[in-house]
C-alpha cells in the first residue's frame, strides 16, 4: 500500500512539475522557427543548408545552457530547496561585497521579462486563429480583435493565482503533458518524411551557418535562437515549488518533444521552400502550417492553453524571486501568502497586480506577437550571464571546485555574451521596453539595499539590561498618568539582548509611557507551515516581557491575537499580574488595555549624510509607504496606535558651535 501511494504521489508532482515549470519553454516552438524565417527574409530566401545550421543551433542551445547549466549545474546550487538568482546570492553573498550588484541587475531582468512573457506568449497563440481560413476572415485586417482576445486570456490567468501554483499545477498538468506530446508526434510525422534533418544534431552545421553567405542575419540569428531557451531562468526559479528531482525527472521527456518539434518544422520548410501559395503569406508561422488544415483548430485551442501555461512558469517564478528580495532587503515587505502546505509555493498579491497591470499595457503598446518577439529575450540574456558569474563563485568559493568553477564561467560566459550581443539588435525594436523595465526595477532595489544599508550604519542598539532600572521607576512612578496596561513595541529579530535606541527613547524621552507591562515582539518566520509558539524573556520582572514569537509560514502574523494569548497564559503562571479593566462590553477583564507604537525612522533636516544617500533615503521612506507598514503586515489596522516618527540622523554635529550669552 505505501509503495503504491509513493508512486502515485511522484507522478501526481509529475504532472504539478510538467504544469508549472515548463510553459515559457514548451512554447518557444510557436515563436522561434518563425522568428528565425523572419530575420532571413522570410520561406523563399532560406535553402536546406540554412534550415539544417539553423536547427543545430537551436538543439545545441537548448542542451548547452537549458540541459548542462541548469538542469545539471543550476539545480544543484539550492538554498533549502529554493533556486533563482537571488537564492544563489544568499549562497555566496558572504563570498564578497561586490556580489550583490549582479544579483540585483539579474533579479530586474528577470522580473522585468515576467512581464513580457505572458504578453507574447499569449498573443502569439491567439494569433494562431489566422491559420484557420474561417477565423481568418472574422479576425479581419486589424488586430483589434487579436488584442481584445489576449486581454481577456490574461485577466483570466491573473484572477486565479491565488488559488495556489499547486491546484493551478494538478489543471494545467494533464494539458502540458497532452501539449508536449502533441509537439513529439507532430514534429515525428515530417521527420518521417525527410529523415534528413537529424544532420543537425552535428553541431558543425551550426558553427556553418553562423558563417554562411546564406544567412542574411549573420550572428544577429543567435538573438531568434535564444527564444528556445528563454525558460531555462524560470525553471530555476521554480524549484522551489515542485523540487529538484521532478525538475530531473521530467526534464528529458520535454527536451525530446521539443526538439522532435523544432526538428519537424524544419523537414515541412525545407519540403515548401518553393510553394508558391506559401510564399506570399505574411508572417508565415511554420508550427501551424505545418499541421494538416482540419487538426488546426485543435491545435489553436492547445497551443493558448498551452500559452496560459507558459505565463505561468513566470508568474509563479516572480512570486519566488520576489520574496527572496524581501529576505535580502532588496525589495520592500510585502504581503505573502501561502495557500499550500509548501513553503516555495507562494501567492504575492501585489506582485499579482503589477504583471497584471504591465502585462495588458505590453500587449496594447505592441498589439502584433512580432513586435513583442523582437522585444523578447534581451533582458532574459542579462539574467544569464549574471547566474552564471555567481554559479562559478559558488563552485569555486563555496563547493571549493575550481577548475570546474573556471570552466563554466568560460563557455558558459562566453555563450551568453555571444547571445547578449546578438540581441543588441532588438533594442531599437521593442527591447527598450524590457530595458526600461529592467532599470526601473533595479533603481528600486538599489535604492532599498542602500537605504537599509545607512540606517544600519546610522542605528544604535543599546544593551537592554542596562535601563532596566530606569523602566522600573518609570513603572513605579504612581505621578505618572498610565498610558496604557500593555505598550507594545515591534523590534527586529536579534539573537543578541540589544534593543533599538529608538524604543527607549520612545518610552523615556518621547512624551514618557507609563504602563503596566512593556512587550518588546520579534517575529520569526519557519519553514514549517503550521509552528505556532513563543519565548519569553523575562528578566526577573513581572512588567518587562521581551518575545521571540515563532509562526509558522501559513500562520497569519496577527500579532495582536497572538499577544492576547500570551497574556492570558503568563497571568495564569503568575508570571503576569492580573490587569484591573473594569470597564468593557463584555464585562469586567484581568486583561487590560492595549497601546501598540510603531517606529518610523524618517530623515532629519540636519544630516552628516551626502545629497545621494539623503536622497535614497527619502526614496526609500516613499517606496515603503506605497508598500504598506507593519501596521498592515502585522494585522493592527484594528489596535490602538501610537505611529511616531524618529529622525534616523540627529543634526548638532560639525558646524554647529557654542552659543555665547551676551552680558
Amino acid at each position: 500500500m505505501e509503495e503504491k501511494k509513493k508512486q502515485k504521489f511522484r507522478f501526481g508532482m509529475f504532472l504539478v512539475t510538467i504544469g508549472i515549470v515548463y510553459g515559457d519553454i514548451g512554447t518557444s516552438p510557436m515563436y522561434v522557427m518563425k522568428s528565425i524565417l523572419e530575420g532571413n527574409g522570410g520561406l523563399g530566401q532560406t535553402d536546406e543548408q540554412f534550415i539544417i545550421g539553423s536547427l543545430s543551433l537551436v538543439i545545441w542551445t537548448i542542451t548547452l545552457l537549458t540541459t548542462i547549466k541548469y538542469v545539471l549545474i543550476a539545480l544543484k546550487a539550492d538554498n533549502h530547496g529554493e533556486g533563482g538568482i537571488f537564492s544563489l546570492y544568499s549562497l555566496v553573498k558572504n563570498c564578497g561585497k561586490w556580489l550583490i550588484v549582479p544579483t540585483m541587475l539579474g533579479g530586474a531582468a528577470l522580473l522585468a521579462d515576467g512581464v513580457l512573457t505572458p504578453a507574447v506568449t499569449v498573443t502569439t497563440a491567439v494569433e494562431g486563429l489566422r491559420s484557420i481560413p474561417a477565423m481568418d476572415r472574422f479576425m479581419g485586417e486589424g488586430q483589434w480583435k487579436v488584442v481584445l482576445i489576449t486581454l481577456a486570456i490574461i485577466c483570466l490567468l491573473f484572477s486565479v493565482q491565488h488559488a495556489g501554483t499547486s491546484k493551478i499545477g494538478k489543471a494545467f498538468g494533464p494539458v502540458m503533458l497532452l501539449w508536449f506530446s502533441f509537439l513529439g508526434i507532430t514534429g515525428l510525422l515530417h521527420i518521417f518524411e525527410l529523415p534528413g534533418v537529424l544532420r543537425a544534431f552535428n553541431p558543425l552545421y551550426a558553427v556553418q551557418v553562423l558563417l554562411s553567405p546564406n544567412n542574411k542575419a549573420g550572428f544577429m540569428i543567435l538573438g531568434s535562437v535564444f527564444l528556445a531557451t528563454t525558460g531555462a531562468e524560470a525553471l530555476y526559479s521554480d524549484m522551489g515549488h515542485v523540487g529538484r528531482e521532478n525538475i530531473n525527472f521530467s526534464w528529458p521527456l520535454v527536451k525530446i518533444c521539443l526538439i522532435l518539434n523544432y526538428l519537424g518544422q524544419g523537414a515541412w520548410i525545407i519540403r515548401n521552400q518553393a510553394n508558391a501559395a506559401l510564399l506570399g503569406i505574411a508572417d508565415l508561422n511554420p508550427f501551424y502550417l505545418m499541421l494538416p488544415e482540419l487538426l488546426r483548430p485543435f491545435a489553436v485551442v492547445l497551443s493558448a492553453a498551452a500559452a496560459i501555461i507558459a505565463s505561468q512558469a513566470l508568474i509563479t517564478g516572480s512570486y519566488t524571486l520576489v520574496s527572496e528580495a524581501i529576505l535580502l532587503d532588496l525589495l520592500p515587505h510585502l504581503e505573502i501568502r501561502y495557500p499550500a502546505d509548501t513553503k516555495g509555493q507562494l501567492y504575492i498579491s501585489a506582485v499579482n497586480s503589477i504583471l497584471w497591470v504591465g502585462c495588458s499595457l505590453v500587449v496594447l503598446y505592441f498589439r502584433s506577437g512580432a513586435r513583442m518577439e523582437s522585444a523578447y529575450g534581451l533582458a532574459i540574456t542579462i539574467t544569464m550571464l549574471m547566474t552564471t558569474l555567481l554559479i562559478s563563485v559558488y563552485l569555486r568559493k563555496v563547493r571549493k571546485r575550481g577548475p570546474l568553477s573556471w570552466l563554466v564561467l568560460l563557455v558558459f560566459g562566453t555563450i551568453e555574451s555571444v547571445f547578449f550581443i546578438s540581441s543588441l539588435g532588438k533594442f531599437a525594436h521593442g527591447g527598450y521596453v524590457t530595458v526600461l523595465l529592467t532599470l526601473v526595477l533595479l533603481c528600486i532595489m538599489v535604492i532599498w539595499y542602500r537605504g537599509t544599508l545607512l540606517e544600519r550604519r546610522y542605528s544604535t542598539r543599546l544593551n537592554f539590561e542596562d535601563y532596566i532600572p530606569n523602566l522600573q521607576s518609570l513603572h513605579d512612578d504612581t505621578e505618572q498618568p498610565l498610558l496604557a496596561h500593555n505598550l507594545v513595541y515591534l523590534d527586529g529579530e536579534r539573537e543578541d539582548e540589544t534593543i533599538d535606541r529608538d524604543i527607549l527613547y520612545s518610552i523615556l524621552d518621547k512624551d514618557t509611557k507609563r504602563a503596566q507591562a512593556y512587550w518588546f515582539v520579534s517575529v520569526n518566520v519557519l519553514n514549517e507551515p503550521d509552528t505556532l509558539n513563543y519565548h519569553v524573556e523575562t528578566y526577573g520582572t513581572d512588567f518587562i516581557f521581551r518575545i521571540k514569537l515563532n509562526l509558522g509560514f501559513r500562520c497569519s502574523p496577527r500579532v495582536n491575537v497572538y499577544l492576547r494569548q500570551i497574556v492570558q497564559d503568563l497571568q495564569a503562571s503568575g508570571e503576569l499580574p492580573e490587569q484591573d479593566k473594569k470597564y468593557s462590553i463584555y464585562g469586567k477583564s484581568t486583561v487590560g488595555t492595549f497601546k501598540f507604537c510603531i517606529i518610523h525612522k524618517s530623515v532629519s533636516t540636519k544630516t552628516e549624510l551626502s545629497a545621494l544617500d539623503e536622497l535614497i533615503l527619502h526614496a526609500k521612506y516613499a517606496i515603503r509607504k506605497v508598500a504598506g507598514s507593519k501596521v498592515r503586515w502585522y494585522g493592527l489596522d484594528t489596535s490602538s496606535l501610537i505611529i511616531e516618527h524618529v529622525p534616523l540622523i540627529t543634526g548638532g554635529g560639525s558646524g554647529v558651535g557654542r552659543v555665547q550669552r551676551i552680558p
